[in-house]
């Protein structure tokens, strides 16, 4: 089975001054349980909650030196269960799927970039393919989900390296952008990728959802400091495309929504949004 990193070690300093204590991978979002009824759960709690629904079960979190807040949600609190009343545990079905999964933890003490947090998971992940999602943005979709989407990628492709996530983009000096070929199919082949270009060569934003092969450590040890001297994911990936490997992407669709809590401005969208589809 495919093995999964969550990265939560950003400082979320556009969301200050509640991020000063709380990860902005926690800030909680709106879902349902039971009967339909709403409540309200941190997004990283959400992401892995999405995964286990896909029968997955094995999870490596790269989280920041005083994030504790995040090790403490997902440990297995026994006598903080025995308190609650018998309705209120019914709602703490979480605790019972972190029972059936297997968690590791690895710390990213400084913020030295996405390319920085995902070298440091080479251990747990081996030599499996994986999947990485960034812990403070989820999709949501009415029909297949595009981690699903990434898994039947792979599949049909086994000699591709990578595989992306990306959508079409307004300000495309925010975001990693694409160089693709055949952009009329529902999978792109990759041409190239750059991180925050002044001058963008497409529309095409990448997100924070990958699905890579192992070689993406070896291309990240031969990558050099980027962008503001951090190691930058998207500089791995060229490495990659340098090196002749195969990377594709595939496009969101019409029926898939951002859950974002970046910005100020993407929480509140995500509060509405999720408010919606919960």
């Amino acid at each position: 089975m495919i093995k999964i990193v969550l990265t939560a070690a950003g400082r979320g300093t556009r969301l200050l001054p509640f991020t000063k204590e709380m990860p902005k991978e926690m800030m909680p979002i709106f879902t349902k349980i039971h009967n339909n009824q709403r409540v309200v759960i941190p997004l990283l709690q959400y992401i892995f909650e999405q995964f286990y629904s896909m029968k997955i079960r094995d999870f490596c979190f790269v989280v920041g030196r005083d994030k504790r807040s995040i090790k403490d949600h997902f440990a297995l609190h026994q006598s903080y269960l025995n308190e609650l009343s018998v309705n209120r545990k019914t709602m703490l079905n979480f605790y019972k799927k972190l029972k059936n999964c297997h968690l590791i933890w690895v710390n990213q003490n400084k913020p030295l970039g996405f390319g920085d947090a995902v070298k440091r998971v080479e251990k747990f992940v081996g030599e499996e393919d994986f999947i990485l999602h960034a812990g403070d943005v989820s999709i949501v979709s009415r029909f297949k989900h595009p981690v699903l989407r990434l898994i039947e990628t792979a599949k049909k492709n086994p000699d591709v390296s990578a595989i992306l996530v990306c959508k079409k983009v307004k300000d495309a000096k925010r975001y990693g952008i694409l160089q693709i070929k055949n952009r009329s199919s529902q999978v792109y082949f990759v041409e190239g990728v750059e991180e925050k270009p002044v001058r963008p060569k497409s529309n095409l934003g990448i997100l924070a959802l990958y699905y890579f092969k192992p070689e993406i450590f070896h291309s990240l040890k031969k990558t050099k400091q980027g962008k503001n001297n951090e190691l930058q994911l998207t500089d791995g990936i060229q490495q990659m495309i340098n090196d002749g490997k195969k990377v594709l992407a595939i496009p969101l669709t019409k029926d898939d929504i951002e859950i974002d809590v970046g910005t100020v401005e993407s929480y509140r969208d995500a509060q509405v949004s999720s408010y919606k589809r919960a």
